[in-house]
């Protein structure tokens, strides 16, 4: 795949980025040059291969998977300017 002039300019409004028309070819030629890297990617042999989340083989640290209720309902009803029986009161909107 090549990308041209036109397709950059085009590539360039979508990304809402402001080019120069003299600068366009060279953004054309930066696309390809992209696009070739990416082709040699698809020509790496990784059957067999496991996906990695890091290049370090390590666990993910995890925390108990617990509901609770945060144990400052005070704290935070504190900041409110309204509250009634351990909730937000706000004013009624629909009649």
């Amino acid at each position: 795949m090549s990308i041209d002039v036109e397709t950059a300019a085009r590539v360039a409004k979508l990304a809402r980025i402001q080019v120069a028309d003299d600068a366009l070819p060279g953004l054309a030629e930066e696309f390809n040059t992209i696009l070739g890297f990416i082709e040699q990617l698809g020509e790496v042999d990784v059957e067999g291969v496991e996906p990695m989340v890091s290049v370090e083989p390590m666990r993910l640290p995890r925390r108990r998977d617990g509901v609770t209720d945060g144990g400052m309902q005070d704290k935070i009803l504190s900041n409110a300017p309204d509250a009634r029986e351990g909730f937000f009161a706000v004013p009624k909107v629909v009649e």
